[in-house]
């Protein structure tokens, strides 16, 4: 859709007579209002939201050290060695990396990678190509942001299949059902999306308690019994098992990456939690159980034949423990799955509102929690992609490949913008920031070669998938300049159009309040310019509205909007929402009573415009891809259902664009 009725990015840069104001030093991100609660309470929501997908991550991580690709026998020798390779990356990456430094990096109390990117890259230094250094910066967070997309296709599969592939360890008639019961899990997840998490959410900390106590004490067991594991904490066991293994000691940190998965939800789930919850959870329950459990799966591989080929997790509960046991996995499964679908709908709200995707369906499902959205079209294509991905590669095990490029890369692009931060926002030297960020590239680069080396064994796919998603969003970027400076020629400057109204235009002015939606607040709109052209009247009050996202997560409601009385009638709003929030013209007119303007959303006249895109082979962008472009905007969601106007009082004009 075009600008006109559409909200503009933040890219575009406020003219000089607008009133800009920042948020207030008192005001408080969500995730800092949420400390006030209970650190208890906080705590223990973190490990159900932020710690689902590592902390099931022994079902698969080390049973995958096994494989036969690598070479690696089930003998003490190499246990130890991979169990330190197990201690020293969760340390490593977890504890210093991310707990220690990224979690530092927030925007305004949000985190996640275009948070980080925003920090980066600040608006005012943005480029318009993405061949500049800046822009460089922007590309990396655009291509982490779509393996994230990625990740969160290949969670819920791969967590939902190593959970039911308990069933066929100890009955191997049952791995007949293994995928269906699968594919009907995922697909009821999908389905329930719809009611939000709300109902469910207040069970998810409680569940994963459970599951830390569980795995922790299965792993205590067996610890006893084999006390000597625990002295593969001495590094020198890793790296003797990487001498010795050679070439296949350097591909098995391609498996020994999975016991780090989801580690970029501690920083995406900042805003919610807050960095003490999280790190508290980290340090007091996860950390020590996945420990204490992994450590336990290499006592049960040493004392028990066979269990490295089947399962060392499920063999660690061999006998009537064992169905209860697949029973609390497939129920940590699914929340750490529901973990990674509400982040994929909350990244898709951030790529929208940045300018990077088209409008789509944002349905608010708490009234209570701004959070908690269900956005239909990317659950619907989450649930046919898991599907897909467990019927194409059958098993946890082949899906493994796909899941350790997708989290490493993202890894990898993380470490890359930290250093840009830690530069430019932070102030740090070019030595400071590039010798801390140099080193976790060490680490990110160590775990993605080998991963890329499984580029054959379904590797390709996130990568594949990323860039697809990476082309949408810059070519839906490109093409919105690219219209937009369409539309800008077309435009007359508003005081110009003001200047030509009080002059005598033979304009007749009827009663009521119209609003017309504009991205360039300078311009007249093209749609009130075809109004009066064409109609040669005007309602008695005029409201020119514009609706710009600012690089900050949120913008309070004292601070949203600034009203301007043009004269003869006219009124200018102009309504500033951060990248977290979804603006509704209800809210916006709310705001705009404390400014002494009030107008009742199911009383007004909207006055939008209704684009035809013409592709041409005028420059600027390939072919294909204002083809592309103008089949997103064809498919993207009406400015109607996106600012939630009311459609009984909606008036569209139509119009050619050329491209």
């Amino acid at each position: 859709m075009p600008p006109e009725h559409t909200h503009e990015v933040a890219s575009s840069q406020p003219e000089s007579n607008t009133v800009e104001r920042s948020l207030p030093k008192d005001a408080q991100p969500a995730g800092q209002r949420l400390g006030r609660a209970s650190l208890a309470a906080l705590s223990l929501g973190a490990l159900g939201v932020v710690y689902g997908d590592i902390g099931t991550s022994p079902l698969y991580a080390l049973r995958e050290c096994f494989h036969p690709l690598f070479g690696v026998q089930a003998e003490p020798r190499n246990v130890f060695g991979l169990l330190s390779l197990f201690f020293w990356s969760l340390t490593l990456v977890v504890v210093v990396k991310y707990i220690g430094f990224v979690l530092r990096a927030d925007n305004r109390g949000e985190g996640g990678i275009l948070s980080l990117m925003s920090l980066a890259v600040p608006q005012s230094t943005r480029p318009s190509s993405l061949w500049s250094k800046a822009g460089i910066a922007i590309a990396l967070g655009l291509f982490g942001s779509a393996l994230l997309f990625a990740d969160g296709m290949i969670t819920p599969a791969i967590s939902v299949l190593s959970a039911i592939e308990g069933l066929g360890v100890s009955t191997p008639a049952l791995k007949p059902f293994i995928v269906p019961i699968t594919l009907v899990i995922l697909v009821a997840l999908f389905m329930v999306q719809k009611r939000g998490t709300g109902f469910v959410g207040a069970m998810f900390g409680p569940v994963m308690l459970v599951w830390f106590a569980t795995i922790a004490i299965l792993g205590l067991r067996w610890i006893v019994q084999e006390p000597l594991v625990l002295t593969a904490v001495n590094p020198w066991y890793a790296i003797r098992h990487l001498i010795e293994h050679g070439r296949h000691g350097f591909l098995v940190l391609g498996a020994v990456v999975l016991c780090i998965t989801g580690t970029e939800a501690l920083y995406a789930d900042l805003g919610h939690f807050g960095r003490k919850p999280i790190r508290l959870t980290w340090y007091v329950v996860v950390f020590p159980a996945l420990l204490l459990n992994y450590f336990g799966q290499g006592a049960v591989v040493i004392h028990t034949q066979g269990a490295a080929k089947d399962n060392p997790f499920y063999a660690m509960a061999m006998g009537p423990l064992h169905y209860p046991l697949v029973g609390i996995a497939t129920a940590a499964t699914v929340i750490a799955s529901q973990a990674l679908i509400s982040g994929a709908f909350s990244l898709a709200r951030q790529a929208v509102q940045l300018g990077y995707c088209p409008r789509l369906t944002v349905v608010h499902t708490s009234s209570r929690t701004i959070g908690q959205i269900y956005v239909p079209e990317i659950n619907g294509a989450l649930m046919v992609a898991c599907c897909g991905l467990v019927l194409a590669f059958g098993s946890s095990s082949r899906l493994a490949a796909a899941y350790g490029v997708a989290v490493v890369g993202t890894m990898t692009i993380t470490s890359m913008l930290f250093f840009l931060m830690a530069h430019r926002h932070w102030g740090w030297s070019l030595l400071k920031a590039g010798g801390l960020a140099g080193a976790f590239l060490v680490i990110d680069l160590t775990f993605l070669a080998p991963n890329l080396a499984k580029l054959f064994h379904g590797g390709w796919f996130p990568l594949f998938f990323a860039a697809g998603v990476f082309g949408l969003m810059t070519t839906w970027k490109r093409g919105r300049s690219l219209l937009g400076a369409s539309l800008a020629k077309a435009r007359l400057p508003l005081n110009i159009f003001l200047q030509n109204l009080a002059s005598g235009t033979q304009v007749v002015r009827v009663p009521g309040t119209a609003v017309f939606m504009t991205s360039d607040p300078t311009g007249t709109p093209v749609v009130l310019m075809h109004h009066v052209k064409h109609n040669k009247v005007l309602h008695e009050r005029v409201i020119l509205l514009s609706v710009s996202t600012k690089e900050l997560p949120t913008v309070p409601a004292s601070e949203r909007v600034h009203v301007q009385d043009l004269g003869q009638g006219f009124f200018q709003i102009r309504a500033s929402y951060g990248y977290m929030q979804t603006p509704t013209v209800a809210d916006i007119f709310k705001c705009c009573e404390s400014a002494g303007l009030k107008a009742d959303p199911t009383q007004v006249s909207f006055y939008l415009g209704k684009e035809t895109l013409i592709t041409t082979r005028k420059p600027g962008m390939s072919q294909w891809r204002k083809t592309l472009f103008s089949l997103m905007s064809r498919n993207a969601i009406s400015a109607v259902a996106y600012f939630d106007i009311p459609p009984n009082r909606v008036v569209e004009l139509g119009t050619q664009i050329e491209l």
